[in-house]
């Protein structure tokens, strides 16, 4: 009897195979996302085929096993973040080669698992591009999505983005400038912690540094940001 969650795969798949445009694939490398392994699906699509799908954790791994983009970015859609073990996911980061699929992992998977802030501390020390990326792309996913975690998480994070500030790669150092923006969006405290690192980075001679401080310190000490944290704190009351 074959194994069903193989089936489904290859069902799901087929779909893919089927709903694919040449022009979505073409139109891929404009965005920096490699295409040879592509159909061309939007992600709106991907996202309605998810919720019909539902929540299967073994149908996510053979997706995900399948090396398809789409299949890819649809197993981080419809695998269910309690069945994620820390092995997975460090699996999952060796595999990552864009951008998409790192930050679709992190915000619609990974920082609902249990090892999610393990695993911002483990992969900030890796060297290939895209698992970097994903060390900070995860903390930026937490700092918009973790409501219940405490400040001193991210003056953790605080200290690898400054550390990590001096990596030229345009993945990496647009990941740890949203980081450092996000975490400064939080409240009043985090705000001062975050713009105290922007302003010793915007005051670096280094390309890279300087611009993940000026642009964090652009968002983060505008009058916009300053009555967004006012309201959150008027709603904390």
């Amino acid at each position: 009897m074959p194994d069903a969650t193989a089936s489904d795969a290859a069902s799901v798949i087929d779909w893919l195979a089927q709903s694919g445009s040449a022009a979505v694939r073409d139109g891929m490398a404009r965005f920096a996302i490699p295409s040879e392994r592509a159909f061309g699906i939007p992600v709106a699509a991907l996202r309605i085929e998810a919720k019909r799908l539902g929540h299967d954790h073994q149908l996510a791994a053979a997706l995900w096993a399948s090396g398809w983009y789409e299949a890819r970015m649809l197993a981080c859609f419809v695998d269910a973040p309690a069945e994620v073990t820390a092995a997975q996911m460090d699996r999952w980061c060796s595999d990552f080669d864009n951008w998409a699929i790192v930050d679709t992992a992190c915000f619609a998977l990974f920082d609902a698992t249990p090892h999610a802030w393990s695993h911002v501390d483990a992969w900030a020390t890796r060297t290939a591009e895209f698992e970097k990326r994903a060390a900070f792309a995860l903390l930026w996913s937490l700092s918009t999505h973790d409501k219940m975690a405490a400040d001193a998480r991210f003056i953790d994070g605080l200290a690898l983005i400054e550390h990590a500030a001096d990596d030229t790669r345009n993945f990496v150092k647009k990941a740890v400038n949203m980081a450092l923006r996000a975490i400064g969006k939080r409240n009043a405290v985090l705000n001062a912690a975050a713009i105290e690192v922007a302003q010793r980075l915007a005051a670096d001679t280094r390309p890279t540094p300087h611009w993940i401080g000026k642009h964090a310190l652009s968002e983060l000490t505008s009058p916009a940001m300053g009555l967004r944290l006012a309201k959150r704190a008027r709603l904390k009351r």
